[in-house]
């Protein structure tokens, strides 16, 4: 195993089931780390540079939701979610919240080890932010988005609230502005590819965020659709 091999957390109360998945994707080429609790994945995160995190959701102390939110919002790790069979709810507000892909116990590894792949190979394929966006405060056009408080703030300083799911697309162009996101970069970028489970089709998500930043919605000038390629935010971002 080489050192540019990809390097995966596995986060599970469970020692079994985190030394299961470690041998396993140890043997498929992975590297890995296992971490027993949300506070040693934080430890984890800190001391190396990850390239996909699998968290069981049920955890004692900080659950995988929580941590999972936290991955999102400081990071562009992408995130696989073990559920149990009785956690719907649950999975529907992991896919919200930004994982990319979900697995329900008890599973085969080598499905985990498949889904591992597909969503290495879909957000390898995402153009990668032009700089890292620490600031709390965005500043774009006439706009300033407060990250903490996801709202957008106009000249005037009146403020609006925004969905996650604005939320999520309105960081996505933010982080790679003057750059062309097809349709597909932006599904993994926002909410994975998970359209069935609610309604997050990309353009109706961009339709919504036009009307709340754009002068003329159906005359865009902020975000502009390029023909054949998908969506870019066409002005330039400073931060605060």
């Amino acid at each position: 195993m080489t050192d540019t091999a990809p390097h995966i957390l596995v986060v599970d109360d469970h020692r079994d089931i985190r030394d299961l998945i470690a041998r396993y994707l140890s043997k498929n080429g992975f590297r890995v780390t296992t971490a027993e609790n949300a506070a040693a994945a934080r430890k984890a995160m800190k001391a190396a540079a990850l390239d996909l995190l699998v968290l069981d959701i049920m955890m004692p102390g900080e659950d995988g939701l929580s941590l999972c939110r936290h991955v999102r919002e400081t990071s562009e790790t992408p995130v696989i979610l073990l559920t149990a069979m009785a956690e719907d709810t649950d999975r529907v507000v992991g896919l919200e919240i930004g994982a990319d892909d979900y697995l329900t116990k008890p599973f085969n590894p080598r499905e985990l080890l498949a889904r591992i792949r597909a969503v290495l190979r879909r957000t390898q394929a995402v153009p990668k932010a032009r700089d890292p966006l620490t600031a709390r405060r965005l500043k774009f056009d006439r706009w300033m988005l407060d990250v903490q408080r996801r709202e957008l703030i106009d000249g005037t300083g009146v403020g609006q609230p925004l969905s996650t799911a604005e939320f999520q697309m309105l960081t996505a162009f933010l982080k790679r502005p003057n750059m062309v996101l097809s349709r597909d970069q932006l599904m993994d970028l926002t909410s994975g590819r998970t359209p069935q489970i609610f309604d997050r089709s990309v353009d109706n998500q961009v339709s919504r965020l036009r009307k709340k930043i754009e002068v003329d919605p159906k005359n865009p000038m902020l975000i502009k659709t390029v023909w054949g390629g998908g969506y870019m935010l066409s002005t330039d971002v400073s931060e605060e």
